[in-house]
């Protein structure tokens, strides 16, 4: 297990540095001085000068990057550019947190129902029900995140007047305070969730129910509930524990399209505005963080799958 736990963590490392330097080099390739682009048509020679010398923009691409990453490594992200008072990482972290919030409630809601469907829906294969919720769950993987919340915000917004339409807040306030607008972000991400778990579930407990030691153990005279539990269910969702965990990175990027909709103030909101300010210290950072937290998501899964799965610890 340690040698299978060291040669995951290397491969993240070297990831990480891969995808760090691919970050500093697209945002060094972006067209035009980012000072320049910063202050627009207020600048004068002696403010471009200035607030380059305060990006670091007039030292080496490649001096610039190790500081980056060096104060990246100490926990030391840097200003904001648009904001000089105002620390990264206290920004990020802040974020960081409402993302989280928004995709372990997901989790909580879409695993273990997305799991119990998939099981029941599964052990009644090629009935009318099975046939209904397969189709339900298909159409609901097919429909883009943003239309989900589009039809939320209409239904349950608009139409009925249920929930507010976004999760904008006043400064000052908490999404803790304010659970209110968690609602239908939260729906919007479990709805995709849950139909990925379900079907693929399913589609485990339909194997499995086929495979010789469950008919043998049904010949022998094992109660349905018996064989479920002892043989269909340990088999069936190893695999399906396995693409929950790798969904957690995907989760956490796909939440940029849902926060922006929302107007959720997490990372994927964060790192849109950063682009449309221009805040080159603050996107580098944020969109290394999201990369970490899809990476290290990625690491958890294998460790999981190596602990429920033996064989792959020792390949």
């Amino acid at each position: 297990m340690a040698r299978f736990l060291i040669v995951r963590i290397s491969l993240i490392m070297v990831t990480l540095l891969a995808v760090s330097i691919a970050i500093f080099s697209l945002i060094e390739l972006l067209p035009g001085d980012a000072a320049a682009l910063m202050l627009g048509q207020q600048s004068t020679p002696d403010s471009l000068r200035n607030l380059q010398e305060q990006m670091g923009l007039d030292r080496p691409p490649h001096i610039r990057y190790l500081e980056w990453i060096g104060g990246a490594l100490r926990g030391d992200l840097g200003v904001s550019a648009k904001s000089p008072d105002i620390s990264i990482s206290s920004v990020i972290g802040e974020r960081l947190r409402n993302s989280a919030l928004l995709a372990v409630s997901a989790f909580v809601i879409a695993v273990p129902l997305g799991l119990a469907m998939g099981v029941w829906v599964g052990s009644r294969a090629d009935t009318k029900i099975d046939r209904f919720l397969s189709m339900g769950g298909l159409v609901t993987i097919s429909l883009p995140e943003f239309v989900t919340g589009v039809v939320m915000i209409l239904v349950l917004s608009t139409m009925l007047g249920w929930l507010p339409s976004s999760s904008i807040m006043m400064p000052g306030e908490s999404i803790i305070g304010n659970p209110q607008v968690l609602i239908m972000p939260i729906l919007t991400v479990t709805g995709a969730l849950f139909a990925y778990i379900f079907r693929m579930a399913r589609a485990n407990v339909i194997e499995v129910m086929e495979s010789n030691y469950v008919r043998t153990a049904v010949l022998k005279g094992l109660p349905m509930r018996t064989v479920m539990v002892r043989h269909v269910m340990p088999n069936a969702l190893l695999p399906t524990i396995t693409v929950i965990a790798n969904n957690v990175g995907w989760l956490f990027g796909g939440l940029i399209i849902i926060e922006n909709l929302f107007a959720y103030p997490g990372m994927g909101g964060e790192l849109i505005n950063s682009i449309k300010t221009q805040d080159i210290p603050m996107l580098q950072s944020t969109a290394m963080v999201i990369a970490a937290v899809y990476a290290f998501s990625n690491l958890a899964a294998d460790l999981t799958y190596g602990l429920l799965n033996p064989r792959v610890r020792l390949s």
